[in-house]
């Protein structure tokens, strides 16, 4: 088995609605929360190596470090082969910024993307242009129905129902 089916099979078995499961993940986001901010602080490095080397390096545990690396792996340029990692695997953290701050939104995970350390990363306005596109993202706009007395969109200059809506 995986490094990654290990971490699930070990995380969700926490129910969020016991005090167990959420004292778990609570613990679980600091942890997340201290590997960004150390990623984010040093984004120009390149860091890369086993996963047992990366897991040294943000002083964590290996189990913790696979749930990070699930986390971040859409964010990656070069996406890691996660569901068959073992502890020497070599591994990429090498992040695309913006696409990093556009999936912590899309996660709700308002401790990471309102870091301190993203300010020399990207500016204020891009954060919020980043966030505002993310949330509209899942907004569906519906367009205004043709009447059928409309001038027809086809652009013939003929109403609607003489038109294209013949056969409606």
């Amino acid at each position: 088995m995986g490094l990654l089916q290990e971490w699930r099979d070990y995380a969700y078995a926490y129910d969020m609605q016991e005090r167990s499961g959420q004292l778990f993940w609570a613990n679980y986001f600091n942890i997340e929360k201290e590997i960004y901010k150390k990623l984010l602080a040093d984004a120009d490095k390149v860091w890369e190596g086993s996963v047992a080397e990366l897991t040294k390096e943000f002083d964590t545990e290996l189990k913790y470090f696979a749930g990070f690396l699930d986390g971040i792996n859409d964010s990656l340029v070069t996406p890691n082969p996660i569901d068959e990692m073992d502890q020497d695997t070599k591994v990429s953290l090498i992040f695309d910024r913006e696409k990093l701050y556009y999936n912590m939104v899309a996660a709700n995970a308002d401790w990471l993307y309102e870091l301190e350390e993203w300010e020399p990363l990207l500016s204020e306005d891009r954060r919020k242009e980043l966030y505002k596109e993310q949330r509209n993202s899942g907004t569906i706009v519906k367009a205004k129905k043709v009447g059928r007395n409309d001038l027809c969109p086809c652009g013939s200059g003929k109403k609607y129902k003489k038109c294209c809506g013949v056969n409606q």
